[in-house]
């Protein structure tokens, strides 16, 4: 793949792909900037493993995903409730305020639960394609879907 061309598709998935690194941040623009920047730099760096067989789409998503995964691993100093606690005293966006509540739930979901609920009702994944992204079984999808649903639904008091 051309550089060219992979500028282009990277144009076509920009918002698509930091929508869902600011659901999986809960809202933290800044948090969801900076893994996207580094799966950006991940992808263009693995360029040569893409080899247009799915969607380019679900395998930047995939190299996202693993991103966002090893940056929470890598900055666990505070728990996901502290954190939201801390974003919402803090300068806020009016986007960001807008869904403030669905944010602060799903910062209270475990991460696998939280990108399931992410990829799916955010950007349209089957569940067999959030199996292949996240290297699981359709089964654990379905299960981490319906217990993040769960809690989702008492947390937000629906």
């Amino acid at each position: 793949m051309t550089r060219e061309r992979f500028i282009a598709l990277v144009r076509d998935e920009q918002e698509a792909l930091r929508g869902f690194l600011l659901a999986l941040c809960c809202g933290n623009r800044d948090d969801a900037d900076d893994i996207a920047q580094d799966a950006l730099v991940k992808a263009y760096l693995s360029v040569s493993d893409y080899r247009d067989r799915g969607r380019f789409r679900s395998w930047l998503f995939k190299i996202a995903h693993n991103t966002y995964l090893n940056h929470r691993a890598a900055h666990r100093t505070f728990d996901a409730l502290d954190e939201m606690h801390a974003m919402a005293g803090g300068q806020t966006t009016d986007a960001y305020c807008e869904h403030q509540d669905l944010y602060q739930a799903l910062a209270t979901l475990p991460p696998k639960e939280r990108s399931a609920i992410a990829l799916f009702y955010l950007s349209g994944y089957s569940i067999s394609e959030i199996a292949k992204m996240t290297d699981t079984t359709e089964g654990a999808v379905k299960m981490q879907l319906s217990r993040g649903r769960d809690k989702l639904k008492e947390r937000l008091k629906l």
